[in-house]
């Protein structure tokens, strides 16, 4: 029996395995599901076809706007030639036209938004990037480009009732008195006009030159600045040099990208600005801008020429705003070279 014991199948003592039919089926993964999904060249073309429809929508919408506003035009063109962006002559009755009235009004009143706006915008970006507490950063950021969210007829009628009489009653008395000899504050105090116009571009486009400063400044890498900080420079300096220095071309893109938003603007600027084609030194007086001549002309254009010169005005200032966005685009390129914003906080 010892023997036949000693002969036989050697005895087990660990752990028997369960037999084929108690082994449970273990869950399918996400790569083994794909797999065995089959071929999906099909679905794969059509999405990408899908897409590529969505892509070249938006090229076709501008392309047809440009067409459109082309061949609506020929008759101005055709009328007027290029004489039509250096005449000051705004005459409906007699068919005389010319957008240079409105081509300066637009430049003077988007140049003095752009004054007031950089240093403000600029110093917001710093102050919510480089010194703002860690609690106090989100807020301040969300406060700030809560501005752009706000309406355009919003800010014109806050313009109306608050800063129309603050500007008649204490500002241009006090500007006129100042700096009246500079030929730039002078004529009666209306509180409606280009200084106006300027002031409350500036607050609509403080928000857009803000969150692209702040956007190219924490692009800046974090050992720029303790480069700097460690060669013994002040925070000032640090900024200045480290910072600032690194960042110029994009917050100057920035720049660029808001007076794109304050050459198109519309409603707010049409509100304040007075509308009255005609060229003044004095920021008191009443202006015209290419957008705001539009908004208030084009239901009263009732002859074709008339239709065609606003429609060609329209033309000249989608272009401008083509040709800003693009090299403001190109601008912000260089800094961030295409790579989402870091943030350092």
């Amino acid at each position: 029996m010892m023997a036949n014991r000693a002969l036989g199948a050697p005895r087990l003592t660990g752990p028997q395995p369960l037999p084929e039919q108690a082994v449970t089926s273990r869950p399918v993964t996400e790569s083994e599901a794909l797999i065995t999904t089959g071929d999906s060249r099909v679905a794969d073309r059509a999405f990408f076809f899908l897409m590529f429809a969505c892509a070249a929508s938006v090229l076709a919408l501008v392309g047809l706007i440009v067409y459109e506003l082309i061949t609506k035009s020929r008759l101005s063109w055709a009328a007027f030639g290029w004489r039509f962006f250096f005449r000051s002559e705004w005459d409906p009755v007699n068919d005389q036209f010319g957008a240079l009235p409105f081509v300066y009004g637009t430049m003077v009143s988007s140049a003095l938004a752009l004054l007031i706006a950089v240093p403000l915008a600029v110093g917001v970006a710093v102050y919510i990037t480089e010194m703002s507490p860690l609690w106090a950063r989100s807020p301040l950021a969300f406060t700030t480009e809560l501005l752009a969210a706000i309406p355009s007829v919003i800010y014109g009628l806050w313009a109306i009732f608050v800063l129309v009489p603050l500007l008649r009653q204490y500002v241009q008395p006090l500007l006129a008195r100042w700096l009246g000899w500079t030929g730039l504050f002078e004529g009666p105090p209306y509180g409606i006009g280009m200084l106006a116009a300027g002031i409350i571009l500036a607050i609509m486009v403080v928000p857009i030159i803000s969150s692209i400063t702040r956007e190219v400044m924490t692009a800046v890498p974090q050992q720029q600045r303790e480069a700097v900080l460690a060669l013994g420079a002040t925070r000032w300096e640090m900024i200045r040099t480290g910072v600032l220095r690194n960042a110029r071309a994009g917050i100057a893109g920035g720049v660029i990208l808001g007076l794109g938003r304050a050459l198109g603007e519309t409603m707010a600027v049409t509100m304040v600005i007075g509308n009255r084609p005609e060229i003044s030194k004095s920021l008191f007086a009443p202006g015209y801008t290419m957008a705001s001549v539009i908004a208030n002309e084009f239901s009263e254009a009732t002859g074709d020429l008339y239709l065609s010169a606003l429609v060609e005005v329209g033309l000249a200032l989608f272009l401008v705003t083509i040709l800003v966005n693009i090299l403001a685009q190109f601008l912000v390129w260089t800094v961030t070279r295409g790579t989402p914003a870091r943030s350092h906080a």
